[in-house]
């Protein structure tokens, strides 16, 4: 199979961003991430990806992550731990806690280690969620290879209102 066409395919899937950060040290280090998913509410779990042959593979393994969920505002930032070079840019780190969160993201999720898994060319991380946080912020999305903003139109927003019951097809 053709590795850019399957990278085409799964782009037509829109996407939020994060930044997953952890500690090394005292020093705060991290990597955007589009590959993130929740597991489980009991226990609370949540899943990143992560290519295996990434620095970050091996710095955060057996460490404390945090998943900032980066608001439309935080572009440069997704791009600055994407490796793209920024201008000057800093970036307001909360340092409490087990790992480094990120101000004004639309959500952090602050996890422990708790089961790795190796997948093809990518590592599973999967975390177990211990303090969570969001905001009524717009999250920025990633789709066909560009970042846009998950912001709802007023007929949408009235759309997802409303109470959803979903039904079994069974």
């Amino acid at each position: 199979m053709d590795g850019r066409e399957l990278r085409n395919c799964f782009g037509k899937f829109p996407t939020g961003v994060t930044i997953v950060s952890w500690f090394d040290g005292r020093v705060q280090k991290g990597i955007t991430v589009n590959s993130f998913t929740s597991v489980s509410l009991d226990p609370p779990l949540a899943l990143i990806s992560i290519h295996k042959e990434a620095k970050a593979c091996t710095s955060m393994k057996d460490k404390a992550f945090t998943i900032n969920i980066l608001s439309d505002e935080q572009e440069s930032i997704a791009w600055k731990f994407a490796g793209s070079k920024q201008e000057i840019l800093e970036i307001d780190w909360d340092n409490k806690g087990i790992s480094p969160k990120i101000n004004g993201s639309v959500a952090w999720l602050e996890c422990t280690p708790w089961k790795e898994y190796g997948a093809g060319d990518h590592v599973l991380f999967i975390g177990e969620i211990q303090e969570l946080h969001f905001e009524n912020l717009e999250a920025l999305t990633f789709y066909q290879g560009k970042m846009g903003s998950a912001k709802l139109t007023s007929k949408a927003a009235e759309f997802t209102s409303k109470p959803a019951k979903l039904t079994s097809s069974h």
